[in-house]
């Protein structure tokens, strides 16, 4: 015989053992009593699991478990005629509505998910953050307040200005005043992946930047940022604009730019033609000299015929 054959033989599925098989009524008694009643249905399918053992398939009418099937494996012993009962479960068919693979809370989370109350913790390892100053560390080997840099200086009668002393509570009060004792601090990877979320939300790759007639660096809305993200970011300070308080790059943009559409001054009134300050006085009778009347009688119309 050869060892093809042998291994074929040993890897092959056994056949089904004809009392196992028959065994179709205790199966359906033991899945009956581990499920609800009226909810197994007809003997589906059944598989050889080793010499003398069997698993019967039925299916389920369980709701939400839709292509289930409950299987109750069967098993008799060696020259035995008893077949007895192995165990009962439901298990999920080729076609069955299964739930989705289980993601931990940290990948499920998004940006708005937290309310009132939450907290967010955050890994000790956390690749986003990197320690900060809190006046627990000695200061390094070169600062000014460093004993074995004095001692150094004396060593070698270097002419250093030693600077007066400073101790480690005046370092933490101004560290306090500055706002910089903090455990941990952004590191570069955190940097980086703030831009990359802030850029792709208020960015120059989005539609209303690309349509926008200038770029937020020029607009006088925005509030420019500290650090090294003023380099590329600001806040925009605009109520009207669709990133109101949000933090932008400077290459955003949107209508509500500041010098994209400025009204014009009004045109200022030309001066009145009329002067309607100084009194004219008119005179109720004309002057002596203004017409043609006389200011004395005509001398006598008897010469003239004249009665």
């Amino acid at each position: 015989m050869s060892a093809a054959t042998t291994r074929s033989r040993t890897t092959r599925t056994p056949a089904p053992d004809r009392l196992c098989a028959e065994a179709v009524d205790l199966a359906r008694a033991a899945a009956e009593e581990a499920a609800a009643p009226g909810v197994v249905g007809e003997h589906v399918a059944l598989v050889s699991e080793g010499d003398r053992v069997v698993t019967h398939y039925f299916e389920s009418k369980e709701p939400g478990y839709r292509g289930w099937r409950w299987a109750v494996t069967v098993a008799r012993a060696s020259r035995a005629k008893n077949v007895t009962l192995d165990e009962t479960v439901l298990l999920p068919g080729s076609d069955a509505l299964l739930a989705p693979e289980w993601v931990p809370w940290s990948e499920r989370l998004r940006p708005g998910d937290m309310g009132p109350g939450d907290l967010l913790p955050t890994e000790a390892e956390d690749p986003r953050l990197e320690p900060g100053w809190t006046g627990e560390d000695e200061p390094l080997p070169n600062s000014a307040v460093s004993r074995e840099l004095a001692a150094l200086a004396d060593e070698e009668d270097a002419e250093l200005t030693t600077p007066p002393a400073t101790s480690r509570g005046s370092i933490t009060s101004v560290a306090e005043e500055l706002g910089t004792r903090r455990a941990r601090v952004l590191s570069r990877y955190g940097l980086g992946l703030a831009a990359d979320r802030w850029d792709e939300e208020f960015g120059a790759r989005t539609p209303m930047a690309q349509a926008a007639p200038a770029s937020c660096v020029t607009c006088a809305f925005l509030v420019p940022m500290t650090g090294s993200l003023r380099q590329a970011f600001g806040v925009c300070a605009n109520e009207f604009a669709p990133a109101d308080g949000r933090v932008v790059s400077l290459s955003y943009g949107c209508g509500g730019h500041s010098e994209a559409a400025v009204m014009p001054k009004p045109p200022k009134p030309a001066p009145h033609a009329l002067d309607t300050v100084r009194v004219d006085a008119y005179p109720l009778r004309p002057a002596d000299d203004s017409g043609s009347v006389p200011d004395r009688p005509d001398g006598s119309t008897d010469d003239l015929g004249h009665s």
